[in-house]
């Protein structure tokens, strides 16, 4: 979240190009943000514990789950749900943050070098992000349109599933330290977002997988994802 430092764009940028498993790259940026601005990575530390003595995020729908559907929107207002990709074949479908977030841009961007493989194996990726459409169609350009981007407006879905949550007072004051404004993203001035969240689901539209780790900072491995995929077809 707008960390702030000046290399930090620049390491982000080698990051989303690296070719060494996701969670990887994640824990050079982490490292990065605890050397630079130790400040939001102990807010960071202090959310992850918050969120993990709450259980937050246990509810969301497990292996074995019926993946609820969705209609949502991408940023040219066409309307995607989750029961007419699942005709297609099984969907990985991935929570993130929004276009603002570094952890969340490094994903997007393993997926993006991804594609082909996960491709040949017959799935499909969508994003979901609370992200108002001109945000969310700024992540589908970077990412070449390899796959979905779907705006979920005020975590409507998010919400349905149990995966929202409040940043808290701490994170927000540090990031308005620095003039970054949520709200410009999201439309509202709530601070809410998703736990990134990843569910590999099948093309019988249950979960076969899915990471939701209340430190957002730790992602399911492309690998993993693959594998999954792959178990859903045998």
């Amino acid at each position: 979240m707008g960390e702030g430092d000046d290399n930090m764009e620049e390491l982000v940028k080698k990051l989303c190009t690296m070719e060494v498993p996701l969670n990887e790259r994640l824990a050079i940026f982490s490292g990065f943000v605890r050397k630079n601005a130790p400040e939001f990575a102990d807010a960071y530390d202090d959310l992850a514990a918050r969120l993990r003595s709450a259980a937050s995020g246990s509810v969301a729908p497990g292996a074995g789950d019926v993946m609820p559907d969705f209609a949502l929107p991408d940023s040219a207002l066409r309307i995607h749900s989750l029961d007419e990709m699942l005709e297609r074949g099984p969907v990985v479908v991935s929570f993130n943050r929004g276009h603002w977030c570094p952890y969340c841009t490094v994903e997007l961007h393993a997926f993006k070098q991804a594609m082909q493989e996960i491709a040949a194996t017959g799935a499909q990726v969508v994003s979901i992000m609370p992200d108002k459409r001109e945000f969310v169609g700024r992540i589908a350009d970077e990412v070449g349109h390899s796959f979905t981007v779907l705006s979920d407006e005020n975590n409507g879905y998010a919400l349905s599933l149990g995966l929202v949550i409040w940043l808290g007072n701490r994170i927000r004051q540090l990031n308005e330290a620095i003039e970054f404004q949520l709200e410009t993203s999201q439309g509202n001035d709530g601070w809410f977002v998703p736990i990134p969240a990843t569910f590999v689901v099948g093309a019988d539209g249950r979960v076969i997988a899915r990471t939701v780790d209340p430190d957002f900072r730790k992602r399911m491995d492309i690998e993993d994802i693959i594998a999954a995929v792959k178990r859903a077809w045998s």
